[in-house]
């Protein structure tokens, strides 16, 4: 009964406020704060406001919220380890003599060297050299 008086209270309160917010012209505001105002007497009629008043002062029912806690923590970590599982290495690659695994995908063969020779498969400066041929025969 002094549950559902307070919540009316707080209610008349905050349409009232929102009312004066309104005068003002700024109704988006005041709707947010009439919305925001009819919660308690909400709460208050439905029950859900004593629930939630038994189960504050309730020590069993902290330990519930706790266990369901737990079983969240641990759904998670299962999830962190299939996901880390996951990532291992295939059995293909660790055979000897089976070619190299690219970081593509799993199971993509790498590509083979290019038949380059001397200074271009170095890489490095060599590979510029043919950007600057083309800038030297147009001028540039």
């Amino acid at each position: 009964m002094l549950t559902g008086t307070v919540c009316t209270l707080l209610s008349v309160a905050g349409l009232g406020l929102s009312l004066l917010v309104a005068k003002r012209r700024r109704y988006a505001t005041a709707m947010r704060l009439a919305a925001v105002s009819l919660v308690p007497v909400g709460l208050a009629m439905t029950g859900i406001l004593r629930l939630i008043i038994n189960m504050t002062f309730n020590p069993i029912a902290w330990v519930g919220v706790g266990v369901l806690g737990f079983a969240v923590l641990l759904f998670l970590c299962a999830r962190f380890a299939d996901r880390d599982r996951g990532q291992a290495p295939s059995p293909a690659a660790a055979e000897p003599g089976s070619p190299p695994v690219s970081s593509r995908g799993a199971g993509t063969p790498a590509l083979p060297a290019t038949g380059r020779k001397g200074k271009e498969a170095a890489g490095g400066a060599d590979d510029f050299s043919d950007i600057e041929a083309i800038l030297k025969k147009h001028g540039i």
